[in-house]
């Protein structure tokens, strides 16, 4: 009976085999070229095509591309499915990687202080503001590029690839079509999608190249002459617009380019065998954040054209069938450095900022963070480079396009409490003195007149070296008491409180090494003239006059002193954000050691301030974080100098000296030659960008603190805050009411823009 049964499925078998034979002729001339235009985000429609492409067990034997659909179809050449590209690119975010926002930890605590100061940066070339040339340098998308061809990376002709493969940029200088099929598959594939004005225009082989787009959007003449004999092609090309959907300076770009792609298409239409014209015209080229929605849309098109692909199939005699898996890079060993096009900057230096070791093992996320620490300095206009095996491991090859901007005019402006309104103007030069440097001087004009100066010698690995000058100048309202408790000066029941004038000019030259870009250690000698003076005693009673520490006819001075003092810091801040952070890091230690002073109160010894501060953000909830910090000072001898005191209240950033926030406190407020502090804050961002906060601190503050051990004792003084957060384009807006149940009043800070 068994033997039956296989006799007779032997049978039906073989019928079935002889009757498909009957039925379906193979074609085995028969050579599939895919063709997929550019289209912006509306290209993501190529990868739901793909996955049907595959189902029907089609292979395609060529494929050509434009912008968009050169970036898919080269993944798709180089060996992923649709399937994985869908998977790939739904968890994409495609606008962290257009914006190209470096991440703050790329950056050296110089560069932080200069993107966290001024609202509007612009190139000043010949003394003539002067734009941008796009939006993006497209570093980011660089990258990830980068990563996920990385199997194909030794692969120079295109032809060579798993399906050959070609793509068209345009000669910008020219406006000539110049097709890419041989080179550094991820550059070439990037110059094919540089769109005008939103990404900078690429260079290869001395050739500046833009979108592909602009010349030839549909290349299938080109995938002809591959061999191609039946095409199969995907339009996601806008067609021309109504006044209406022209809200972008994109859009009408695109339009201008489409006067003549789209009469271009009505030819080319006629020899796409298989046209599928995915659903899309719902969506413009930078709806990126709908990718979704985009690449289900193709896939609803291609279903409509199953049954002709089917047939290619069968034609073809394939089965569906999976492609072998690809793992995207993770890590690698890069043996050789290889750098081109470094005229302004060292070796050393674009190795310091690199920060990996040559040899060694190491993550792609480490090469990818060596890349952005070049990009966040700002000095190139294009950083491209080409991983190539060399039999023991790999060879980088960068390949970098400086930036010829040398000079920068930066705008920001300001109003808090205590320095009230302020507009700055800067002047930025790049290679001020040598290779590596930056000088930069900000003017800062308003109720209060100020000024800051910088150069950095920026050495990457090595020592760099600094020099600072800095004037600050601010008057506050403060309690008499405060002055009598820290100067000598004649007690008058009549005076509750003084506006104090402070004046700063502090001068340093220091060396830095930078340990990555979040940890830093810094050794420096420092000048600091410093002056507190008042007109409230003189104007109040001039009876006193003659017993003040020194009077003019309008003013009184308690401390008019040079100070010359050596010291050091350490600092390490991984905080994502300087005045929002939600994750992160922060350490900074300063110790300064008074050697000399022109003794104005004729008073001074050599004497030591130490201070530190210590703090974590981390995410508790969705869009809940939970900020906490620890913060201390200590002064070291018996000097009777008190102008380096300890003076707590206020809300901000930045003061000069030991000035130090308190919440619940108007500025200047506690006093003491040691204190010890803790804060802590809520943040809910409610709403992009807009943030409701809650904190609290509390502290002691008084001489010796750390002597008597009174440090360790309850908290004598405790505030709470609870404001709001804007981050604007001018910087963070802050809004606090604050108040202390040690005192009846309460206080209300307002602060617009980086604090400078």
């Amino acid at each position: 009976m068994g033997y039956k049964k296989v006799i007779i499925g032997s049978v039906f078998i073989l019928f079935g085999m002889l009757c498909w034979s009957q039925t379906s002729k193979i074609d085995n001339d028969l050579k599939v070229g895919l063709v997929l235009s550019g289209g912006g985000a509306k290209g993501l429609a190529h990868i739901g095509v793909l996955k049907i492409i595959d189902e029907a067990g089609i292979k395609i034997d060529y494929i050509g591309g434009t912008s968009m659909g050169a970036i898919v179809g080269a993944l798709y050449a180089s060996g992923y499915s649709g399937k994985e590209l869908d998977s790939i690119f739904r968890v994409t975010d495609f606008t962290e990687l257009i914006q190209d926002n470096v991440p703050r930890g790329a950056k050296t605590f110089y560069e932080k202080e200069d993107s966290e100061r001024y609202a509007l940066s612009l190139p000043f070339t010949n003394f003539s503001v002067s734009f941008p040339q796009a939006i993006s340098g497209g570093q980011n998308i660089y990258n990830e590029l980068v990563r996920l061809l990385f199997h194909v990376k030794d692969v120079q002709d295109f032809k060579k690839l798993p399906i050959p493969f070609l793509c068209i940029a345009t000669n910008v200088e020219t406006g000539e079509e110049v097709l890419l099929d041989s080179g550094y598959l991820p550059e070439a594939i990037m110059a094919s999608g540089t769109f005008p004005s939103l990404f900078e225009p690429g260079e290869i082989e001395g050739e500046i190249l833009i979108d592909g787009g602009v010349v030839n959007n549909y290349p299938i003449n080109e995938v002809r002459a591959l061999g191609a004999n039946l095409i199969i092609g995907v339009d996601v090309q806008h067609g021309l617009s109504t006044r209406e959907s022209l809200s972008s300076a994109t859009e009408i770009l695109l339009q201008i380019n489409n006067y003549r792609t789209v009469n271009d298409m009505k030819k080319k239409v006629e020899k796409t065998d298989i046209y599928v014209r995915p659903d899309i015209d719902d969506f413009s080229v930078i709806d990126f954040d709908r990718s979704n929605e985009i690449m289900d849309s193709g896939s609803d098109a291609a279903l409509k054209t199953n049954s002709k692909l089917e047939e290619v199939a069968q034609r073809q005699n394939q089965l569906p069938k999976t492609k072998k898996n690809i793992k995207p890079l993770d890590s690698l060993t890069i043996n050789r450095l290889v750098i081109k096009g470094n005229d302004a900057y060292t070796r050393g230096y674009i190795k310091g900022k690199l920060r990996f070791n040559l040899a060694e093992k190491i993550s792609f996320d480490q090469l990818k963070q060596g890349i952005n620490n070049l990009s966040a300095t700002g000095n190139f206009k294009a950083i491209r480079y080409e991983l190539v095996s060399n039999g023991l491991g790999t060879d980088l090859v960068l390949k970098l396009q400086e930036n010829p901007t040398k000079m920068f005019l930066k705008m920001a402006a300001h109003y808090d409490d205590l320095y009230k309104s302020s507009a700055l103007i800067n002047l930025t030069k790049k290679n001020f003195l040598m290779k590596d440097d930056v000088a930069s001087f900000d003017f800062i004009l308003g109720d209060n007149i100020r000024y800051n100066m910088q150069y950095y010698l920026d050495k990457g690995f090595y020592w760099s070296f600094g020099v600072n000058s800095r004037f600050t100048h601010f008057d506050e309202d403060i309690d008499f008491g405060l002055i009598q408790s820290n100067f000598e000066v004649p007690n008058d029941p009549n005076i509750r409180e003084i506006s104090l004038d402070v004046t700063d000019l502090t001068n340093q030259i220091y060396l830095q090494t930078v340990l990555r870009e979040e940890f830093a250690f810094t050794v420096g000698a420092e000048h600091k003239l410093l002056r507190y003076s008042t007109r409230t005693l003189n104007q109040f009673n001039d009876e006193i006059e003659n017993e003040l520490p020194v009077a003019t006819s309008d003013r009184t001075f308690f401390d008019d002193s040079n100070y010359y003092s050596a010291y050091g810091k350490i600092t390490l801040d991984t905080y994502n954000d300087k005045y929002f952070p939600t994750k992160g890091l922060f350490f900074d230690s300063d110790f300064h050691l008074y050697l000399f002073s022109s003794d104005f109160n004729d008073n001074f010894k050599e004497f030591s301030i130490g201070k530190a501060k210590l703090g974590s953000a981390f995410s508790i909830l969705n869009n809940l974080t939970f900020n906490i910090e620890a913060e201390g000072g200590f002064k070291l001898g018996t000097s009777g100098v008190t102008s380096f005191d300890f003076v707590l209240g206020g809300f901000g950033n930045d003061f000069v000296n030991n000035f130090i926030p308190f919440m619940g406190y108007d500025f200047l407020k506690l006093a003491g030659n040691s204190f010890v502090k803790a804060y802590s804050r809520l943040d809910y961002e409610f709403a992009e960008k807009n943030h409701f906060l809650f904190s609290a601190n509390f502290a002691n503050v008084d001489d010796d603190l750390f002597r008597t051990g009174d440090w360790f004792s309850e908290p004598s003084f405790s505030g709470y805050g609870i404001g709001y957060g804007l981050e604007s384009f001018l910087g963070p807006v802050q809004i606090y009411y604050s108040w202390s149940p040690e005192s009846d009043e309460g206080n209300i800070f307002f602060s617009v823009g980086y604090w400078f």
